[in-house]
Formats: C-alpha cells, sequence, structure tokens
C-alpha cells in the first residue's frame, strides 16, 4: 500500500448565520475563487448525490420546521444546527484507480454511509467536487490533477421522547410516550462518553481526569469500515492512538511541502534570468535614428540591410512583449504557490511541535519498551472499541411507541388490580 494513502471524515459545526458562506463555496454560487483552485470549465462534473433544489441551506430548513419534520426547540441563535461533513481520501489514490469514474463510485458509497449516519431525509446536500485543482499531484503527473472530495450538509437530529406528565388529566396516560421529537442537536449527536475499566469504573488520564471516547474518532473508524466492507481497498484510517504514526506522516508532509517550495523558488530564478539571456537588440537607438534617409517627398528610405534588422527587431520586440507578459503571470502564479506552502509549512511545523510535545512521555516509553507499550495501548483500545456507542441515526418507530405504550398499560392494570 502507498505510504499517506488514508481516509478522512472531519465535521465542521455549521451555525444558520454562518451556513450561507460554506453553502456557496459548496453549490459553487461563487463566480470566482480567487484563494482557491477552483476549474469552473469542470464544475458541470460536479456531483449532486442530494440537493435541495432552488432552495438555500436555510429556506429549506424553516421547510422541514414548518412541516414538523425537525425541531430547532430550546437552541440558542448562535447554536449549532448544521454539520458539514467532508470525506477524502488522498488525490493519489484515486488517480491510481481510474480516476473521476473510481472518484464517482467511491463518493457514492460514502454517501450511503451518511444516510446510515444521519439519516436520508435529515441531509440537506451532498456534492462531490472534481473542479479543484491539485497542484502538487499536478506537477508530479505533468497533466492537470483534481482532487476529489465529497462535502454533506446535514442536521445533527435525535429522536428525544416527550412523556406525558402527572399533569395529564388522564392518569393511565402518565409516563407514557406522547410524541417523538426529532430534535436537533450537536452535542448530543456527537456527545463523548467516559471510557470504563473491567469494574465500570471511570478511566482517568495522568492528570487524574476521565478518559472519554470521541465521537469524531469513533466517526473515522466507522467511515473507513465501511468503505472496506463495500469492497474499496488499498488505503488506510491509520492506527487509532499510534501517535508515532502521525508524527511521522505529518513530518513526512512537510519534508515533502518544503521540497516543492524550493523547487518553485528555483524556477522563478531561472525565468527572471532566462529573458535577458534570449532576448538581446541588434541595433542602439542611434542606429535605429540614423537608419532612415527623408526624402523630397517626405517619405523615409531605408537600405534592404537596415530595413532587414528593423524588421527582426520588430518581431523580437513583440515576441519579447509577448513573453514577458507570459513570464510576469506565470510568476505571479508561482508566487502565489510560494506563499500558500510557506504558510501551510508553518502551520505543519506548529501542528508538529505541539503533537510532539504533547506525546513526548509516550514516545520516550516506547523507546525503552516498544513491545510493552503496545500490547498496553493495544488492550487499551480493545476495551474501547466494546464501549462505543452507536453513531448512526435510528429513529424510534411507530412500532416501537405502540409497544412501549402497550406495556405501560400493562403494568398499570396490574398494579390497579
Amino acid at each position: 500500500m502507498p505510504k499517506g494513502d488514508f481516509s478522512v471524515a472531519r465535521i465542521e459545526k455549521r451555525t444558520r448565520a454562518s451556513v450561507g458562506k460554506f453553502e456557496r463555496h459548496i453549490e459553487r454560487k461563487n463566480e470566482s475563487y480567487e484563494n482557491m483552485n477552483v476549474d469552473l470549465s469542470r464544475t458541470p462534473m460536479n456531483v449532486h448525490f442530494q440537493g435541495c433544489g432552488e432552495l438555500t441551506y436555510n429556506e429549506h430548513l424553516d421547510r422541514l420546521i414548518a412541516d414538523g419534520v425537525v425541531s430547532l426547540k430550546g437552541l440558542k441563535a448562535d447554536a449549532t444546527v448544521f454539520n458539514e461533513m467532508i470525506l477524502d481520501v488522498n488525490t493519489d489514490y484515486f488517480e491510481r484507480n481510474g480516476g473521476y469514474d473510481f472518484a464517482c463510485r467511491f463518493y457514492e458509497e460514502a454517501f450511503h454511509f451518511a444516510e446510515k449516519l444521519y439519516g436520508k431525509d435529515n441531509i440537506i446536500s451532498a456534492v462531490m467536487h472534481a473542479d479543484e485543482l491539485n497542484i502538487a499531484m499536478t506537477e508530479k503527473y505533468g497533466k492537470p490533477i483534481y482532487h476529489y472530495h465529497l462535502h454533506i450538509m446535514a442536521l445533527p437530529v435525535v429522536d428525544k421522547e416527550v412523556r406525558w406528565s402527572k399533569r395529564c388529566k388522564d392518569p393511565a396516560l402518565v409516563g407514557m410516550v406522547k410524541e417523538v421529537i426529532h430534535q436537533v442537536s450537536h452535542s448530543k449527536k456527537w456527545k463523548s462518553e467516559k471510557a470504563l475499566d473491567e469494574n465500570g469504573n471511570p478511566i482517568l488520564n495522568s492528570n487524574g481526569k476521565p478518559v472519554y471516547h470521541a465521537s469524531y474518532s469513533i466517526l473515522q473508524d466507522k467511515f473507513y469500515e465501511y468503505m472496506k466492507d463495500a469492497g474499496f481497498e488499498g488505503f488506510d484510517r491509520g492506527e487509532r492512538g499510534s501517535t508515532a504514526e502521525n508524527l511521522t506522516s505529518l513530518g513526512y508532509k512537510i519534508q515533502q511541502d518544503e521540497k516543492r517550495l524550493a523547487d518553485i523558488e528555483q524556477r522563478i530564478a531561472a525565468e527572471q534570468v532566462r529573458y535577458n539571456d534570449n532576448h538581446k537588440a541588434f541595433m542602439t537607438f542611434a542606429e535605429i535614428d540614423s537608419s532612415g534617409k527623408k526624402s523630397f517627398t517626405g517619405k523615409y528610405t531605408v537600405s534592404a540591410e537596415d530595413y532587414e534588422k528593423l524588421t527582426t527587431l520588430a518581431k523580437r520586440s513583440y515576441s519579447a512583449v509577448s513573453e514577458a507578459q507570459r513570464l510576469r503571470e506565470e510568476n505571479k502564479n508561482l508566487s502565489r504557490q510560494i506563499w500558500s506552502l510557506q504558510s501551510e509549512v508553518s502551520k505543519l511545523r506548529t501542528a508538529l511541535r505541539e503533537l510532539t510535545e504533547k506525546c513526548r512521555p509516550y514516545l520516550e516509553a516506547l523507546k525503552i519498551a516498544p513491545q510493552k507499550v503496545k500490547e498496553f495501548i493495544s488492550g487499551i483500545l480493545e476495551k474501547f472499541k466494546k464501549q462505543e456507542k452507536s453513531i448512526y441515526y435510528e429513529p424510534i418507530s411507530a412500532r416501537e411507541q405502540q409497544s412501549s405504550e402497550r406495556g405501560k398499560r400493562s403494568k398499570n392494570k396490574d398494579y390497579e388490580r
């Protein structure tokens, strides 16, 4: 398996006020994308697995609320209402396996994973982008290579049972399910739960604080497992909890970006001197001024030799202007790439430094007793897996409600007897 091919599933929180900006990007509603490598000529190749027609995301949500499909009851104005989930694998993975057609099949299956995760009716939009140029891969293959990935805008819905209270006029109904509300709640959908040991006690970290199951980490596992079960091979999720692998991967990315940065800087330097080497004038200003003679009719005449020199110089000048313009544009693009890479390298170095510091005790222990540390970590992860909560959307069906109510009524009758 090629190094660095990992599946990624991440969640970004969006409010009603902020979602419009991201909607314009996902749905390609902007006229231009100055800071991104978006090729608008390929935008028609983007694949919509789900959409809300002419409605905006907020308008679609308003319709769902009006129809009683979902509820925002109890949420503050600035609460997280939308989840933008991005599903992704390295660009090179798709290029090796068939490019665009393979990406369409892959992300169609990934969309079904999202349906299972959120519930089909709770997904507002699902778009595979096929129009974002990957500069690094384009340079590697010598042709335009595009980064395929899937954006999903969904509502984090959890089903909430509302039961009859003691104030109900019919005592037989007290405690029974009155209705099921499809509540939008990011905090409940992605709630992290305490990890427990074999005795049911909370597991504590070195600072004495409880260790939690990270819901987003479980999401990474589930996405990877789902796609593997669907028959997609050749990539990895990465070993959960393996800080050594994360450090290695991050260091490798920094190294590759720094190599690309150095290469681009060399290309700019070469382009700047190439113009002077290849475009030399054949005549001085004085020679040009003295090359023509004015006749009695007011016209200028030149010798055949001077005419040839002047026409050659004119052609060279026209060519030089065109070449200079092309070089200016290329240098401008390369300069933008340098700025982007410098920013990315700086961020990666900061992330690597923070990750190294955070994982220092683990790395030191790994050097001293690698086998024992691996066995210890594997044991903890195995316990975690057994305690993992389900992150899939499981609606409370009407049949389950009826069964629950029948059970309550039966208990009440037994009590009355």
